[in-house]
């Protein structure tokens, strides 16, 4: 469940996608993933990912068995995901709400939502900011702008 939690988290990619990768899909030396989206159709060649993910992310293949085609041995498990969501305390986590994290993260670092909308192959930006991202990065800016330290 770690890889796919970090999947969801380094690449904003759905959990149908995270469980129909195959290893072939990974190229460790240009740190990205080839995906084609179950939900969209679209497919994106060269999906980059964080060199921090695709450390895990080769020591999770390396541990599979040779000739393994699938990236996951198994589909996705609803109950194990709530069991780790009630462990940690975030009983109404759902495992959608990944995607929306890396959105809002991308937009709060400053990611123009033209690049998070082709990351998130939506078809809309209108949906990319109305749905994923939390925190406009132009709104927090100017917030930061203001005297705040003068006034105390």
């Amino acid at each position: 469940m770690k890889v796919r939690i970090l999947l969801a988290l380094g690449t904003g990619l759905r959990r149908g996608d995270i469980d129909s990768l195959k290893i072939s899909d990974i190229d460790f030396e240009k740190n990205s993933i080839s995906t084609t989206s179950r939900k969209t159709k679209k497919s994106m060649a060269s999906r980059p990912v964080s060199v921090e993910v695709m450390r895990e992310l080769s020591k999770y293949v390396c541990s599979l068995d040779v000739g393994h085609e699938k990236l996951f041995k198994t589909k996705f498990n609803h109950r194990k995901w709530r069991n780790i969501c009630k462990k940690a305390g975030l009983d109404d986590l759902k495992f959608h709400d990944l995607q929306k994290t890396f959105c809002s993260l991308l937009a709060q670092n400053g990611v123009s939502t033209a690049v998070t909308q082709k990351l998130l192959e939506h078809s809309s930006p209108n949906l990319t900011n109305k749905v994923y991202t939390n925190v406009d990065p132009v709104l927090r800016h100017a917030v930061e702008q203001l005297p705040v330290g003068e006034w105390l």
